[in-house]
């Protein structure tokens, strides 16, 4: 793969978002699972929350019954599949009526699934196939719509999606550039002002362990906060080689994690979650960044396999972020924050200054008179529990925002890996960069000769 001499320019300059944080504006945690806020993070704030003002939702094991709901899925992969699966899991009335993906085995596969495990045939004239897939399953008669692609096409899917007055799901990440990540903010405003519901994919806000911690932090468990470190390093991922018979689109696509127009980097694909753990919990986000990161060992695309990122808050908090896919490396996935009274991992436990545990989340105690080792229900499943709670009892629910706030977190790492230079966020709110070709065509479109791995320190400053 060739070295680049990424243009700084190309990074942090554009007139195309002037304006766009106040047309959009900053309210992330304004929805049914984030709540009016945590704790306040700036060092030595002392504003916390009373329980009463954090609007959790309910947590039903299984959503209410009412109105059959009919979901439509775009985007048949791996984790659309499990989407599915998990939707249909979250209560009683819900079906599949509608698949989508660009690859008719993607559609063929999931839908054999969904027949398989909750015996629900969907339509063969529902199930559809192209880039324009999604237009066709938004044009199916469903009530809420599952968008699961890679990330770079859920900008101009979830706009369709709220413009045809569905409600939805959408994966983690919002985008993979600036450019998408306003698109996504404008196009919450406007779900909110029709009422629609929208859950994303960050699971890790409808984990009842988290949410307990949350909970306590929020209410001042652990004074105010004054750091924290996000962690997501892992063994490889996954990668496909290219066939024969594959268009160099096609190509790109069925290995889309290792492609920077597609995933946005795995800063921004999978790490994400931690960031947006940090962000919920802190009530805020950074404002700049200095990272760092390299290619050593990937063997597709054009991403790095290891970013470490400084990120900075306006009041000077530091959070320090770790992400890796490497084979052969300690593995670490976790949040932890540090108050003035203690600290916490975020996911069960908090400690004194000392690290004395004081409290440990309870999971309770299984039919066998064991005790559970996680959350009795499966996030994954949780966060469709409550999209379908919210939709039945009108309840409000718009994350769309936040996860945008958190995505773009990490693309401001990113980029400050990729050119080894400052960012701050107002120069990722005012970035024109948009990746990847301007049309979807399954052919050769001249991206995987010519694509360009970062090399920090090089970036030109025009």
């Amino acid at each position: 793969m060739k070295e680049s001499n990424f243009s700084r320019r190309k990074f942090l300059t554009g007139a195309a978002a002037i304006g766009a944080v106040g047309a959009v504006g900053f309210n992330p945690l304004a929805s049914c699972t984030t709540g009016g806020g945590g704790s306040n993070a700036a060092a030595g704030g002392g504003s916390f929350k009373q329980l009463s003002d954090l609007f959790i939702p309910p947590m039903l094991e299984t959503a209410p019954d009412g109105a059959p709901l009919r979901a439509g899925v775009i985007g048949c992969g791996g984790r659309g599949t499990g989407a599915a699966l998990n939707f249909l899991s979250a209560g009683p009335n819900l079906t599949i009526t509608a698949l989508g993906d660009v690859f008719q085995d993607r559609v063929d596969s999931c839908r054999a699934k969904i027949m398989e495990d909750f015996n629900i045939d969907v339509p063969q004239e529902n199930c559809f196939v192209g880039f324009d897939n999604f237009e066709k399953v938004l044009a199916a008669d469903v009530d809420i719509v599952l968008l699961c692609t890679p990330p770079a096409f859920r900008p101009d899917h979830f706009e369709a999606a709220v413009n045809a007055r569905k409600h939805v799901f959408m994966e983690k990440p919002v985008a993979v550039d600036p450019a998408g990540i306003r698109k996504v903010m404008a196009t919450a405003k406007v779900a909110e002002g029709l009422g629609l519901k929208v859950v994303t994919g960050t699971q890790r806000r409808h984990q009842s362990d988290y949410i307990d911690i949350y909970k306590k932090v929020a209410t001042g468990e652990i004074g105010d906060i004054i750091s924290a470190n996000a962690y997501w390093n892992q063994s490889k991922l996954w990668h496909r080689n290219p066939q024969a018979n594959w268009s160099e689109m096609e190509y790109m696509i069925r290995d889309w994690v290792n492609w920077l127009w597609l995933s946005g980097d795995h800063i921004v694909e999978q790490h994400v979650h931690n960031i947006d753990v940090i962000n919920w919990f802190t009530d805020t986000h950074p404002t700049k960044a200095v990272g760092f990161g390299s290619r050593q060992r990937r063997v597709t695309g054009d991403q790095f396999d290891n970013f470490s990122v400084d990120f900075v808050y306006d009041n000077g908090m530091h959070m320090h972020s770790m992400c890796r896919q490497i084979n052969g490396c300690a593995n670490n996935v976790s949040e932890w924050i540090r108050g003035t009274k203690g600290s916490t991992n975020c996911v069960n436990e908090i400690y004194d200054l000392s690290g004395n545990v004081i409290y440990a989340h309870d999971y309770g105690i299984n039919e066998k008179g064991e005790a559970n080792r996680g959350p009795k229900i499966n996030p994954y499943v949780q966060e469709h529990i409550d999209l379908v709670t919210c939709i039945r009892q009108d309840l409000p629910i718009n994350e769309a925002e936040g996860t945008a706030i958190s995505n773009m977190v990490a693309i401001m790492g990113r980029v400050s890996a990729y050119t080894g230079k400052e960012v701050t966020w107002d120069e990722m709110m005012n970035s024109d960069m948009k990746l990847g070709p301007t049309t979807f065509v399954m052919g050769d479109v001249g991206i995987v000769n010519t694509a360009k791995v970062a090399v920090p320190g090089e970036a030109s400053q025009d």
